[in-house]
């Protein structure tokens, strides 16, 4: 069977080279993994740090999968009524255009892998719930 040519090899970035980057909001850190490398699908790692929570954001017109990889953490969405905790293993997915938080209520760091419906992952900071963009 035939197959048409890779568009490129396989990539690779080390965790050592993950740094923070890309589009931030506060009470987390945000750092691109795979980001710009193909159509349609973008990495990061998210952290945040204990008893914080990120300010209400949405990522515009990108599906978004999450993994949690340590500690407890939750989304909360609906504007504000809705809660979803995860533990280690769990996976989300926060469609595009869902109001939402990371929350992190624990004494550990929450770690997760986030894997993002385009390129280059998109964060749009909100003045609150149903709120307007906010200006960076």
């Amino acid at each position: 069977m035939s197959y048409p040519e890779p568009s490129q090899p396989v990539y690779v970035t080390r965790a050592s080279d993950i740094k923070q980057s890309g589009g931030q909001t506060e009470g987390m850190i945000r750092s691109n993994a795979i980001v710009d490398r193909c159509e349609g699908i973008c990495a990061t790692h998210m952290l945040a740090k204990p008893h914080t929570s990120s300010a209400v954001h949405h990522h515009g017109k990108q599906d978004t999968i999450v993994q949690a990889v340590k500690g407890r953490g939750s989304i909360v969405s609906e504007g504000g009524t809705k809660r979803v905790d995860l533990e280690p293993g769990d996976f989300a997915l926060i469609p595009a255009f869902m109001e939402h938080q990371e929350v992190n209520d624990g004494d550990e760091d929450v770690v997760w892998t986030i894997v993002r419906s385009g390129r280059i992952p998109e964060v749009v900071n909100l003045t609150g719930w149903h709120g307007e963009p906010a200006k960076n």
